[in-house]
């Protein structure tokens, strides 16, 4: 068996490349493996935290009931089912190992494509996707909407709405419009004619942020935003005494009318206006488009999946890639939600 020392003058003769990967070997086995407990532990705690609860009738009269495959199972006194730390999770029903589930997050993390991810964890492309789907599904269950208060800075950003992974051949599905050819810049018809500015054919997601880092994104609707819109958005979302910084949309004209909020538009321009400015939230839009730009396009049914993912790594940006996997992972599996195969076949795009 070769010394310590053998072994650290072996990978000091390898390369850039072969250290770094020695370093993803040992910190797959070392770090993600000693992962797995943490993980069982933490998502037990997160989800009894306040008593035992059951997934499937919400009742709290539950009681142990023994345990399968190494696994504490649970049952409801009032619906008579049973359960257990992990019923109702991203995870529930797979034969995959947690610790695939870990790397798999690890990967997400990294914002690797499907098809790397699935290549690493050593899955099928298919199950690459519905994982990566059903954690987000969870995650935006686990943080919500969110609000805002304070200084909040507002602005709207726009993406084309997309068909992609739609096929032909879907009897659920029919194209609502002819197909675009690839590459088409805007809202570009076969014909080569282009709609100017803002159309029915994209899609408006709203962000607000305020300076203490609470953040909210949504679909809010087709082409131009209405003060509607922003209204529906903030409803029962903003703190009393709120200052409004957004640029010279007229819409914002009009929500501030109708719910009081005081409102600073930064006249164009100008990029502020003393402690004034929407430069937080511009800055934003440019990380979440260069962001998406690595995906290549996305449907838009899962929009607001991809919303909330960006969403969550900003408010882990500075946490350790390795730890971030773990919190993706417990947090996910801590909200009940599971999504099944056919939910994705009927999705539809999530607007506020």
């Amino acid at each position: 068996m070769p010394s310590v020392e053998s072994i650290i003058k072996d990978t000091q003769t390898l390369g850039t490349t072969g250290q770094e990967e020695v370093l993803s070997y040992l910190e797959e086995v070392i770090v993600l493996g000693s992962f797995v407990t943490e993980v069982t532990d933490e998502v037990k705690e997160n989800r009894f935290s306040r008593g035992k609860v059951c997934p499937h009738c919400e009742h709290d009269k539950v009681s142990r009931n023994g345990k399968f495959d190494g696994k504490q199972r649970y049952i409801c006194k009032s619906c008579g089912r049973t359960f257990n730390d992990f019923t109702q999770s991203p995870s529930y029903n797979s034969k995959k190992d947690i610790r695939k589930w870990i790397l798999y997050g690890k990967c997400m993390i990294n914002g690797y494509s499907i098809r790397k991810c699935a290549e690493i964890v050593e899955i099928s492309v298919p199950t690459s996707f519905f994982w990566r789907h059903k954690i987000i599904d969870a995650i935006r269950t686990f943080i919500g909407m969110g609000s805002v208060g304070g200084v909040v800075e507002v602005d709207e950003t726009f993406f084309r709405e997309s068909f992609k992974g739609n096929h032909k051949k879907s009897t659920t599905f029919t194209m609502p419009r002819k197909s675009r050819k690839r590459g088409a810049k805007g809202s570009q018809s076969n014909k080569g004619q282009r709609k100017r500015g803002i159309s029915d054919e994209q899609v408006c997601v709203l962000c607000a942020m305020d300076r203490v880092g609470n953040i909210m994104t949504e679909l809010i609707c087709k082409g131009r935003m209405k003060h509607t819109d922003v209204e529906r958005f903030f409803e029962n979302r903003i703190d009393d005494d709120s200052i409004f910084c957004t640029d010279s949309h007229k819409s914002y004209i009009k929500f501030a009318q109708n719910t009081g909020v005081e409102l600073k538009q930064i006249k164009r321009g100008r990029h502020k206006e003393g402690v004034y400015h929407i430069q937080h939230i511009n800055s934003y839009h440019s990380k979440l488009k260069k962001w998406m730009d690595r995906f290549n396009g996305v449907a838009t049914k899962y929009l607001s999946n991809y919303m909330y993912w960006f969403k969550w790594l900003q408010y882990f940006d500075t946490e350790k890639d390795t730890l971030k996997s773990k919190h993706l992972i417990v947090q996910s599996h801590t909200s009940h939600c599971y999504t099944k195969l056919r939910d994705f076949k009927i999705k539809k795009a999530i607007f506020v």
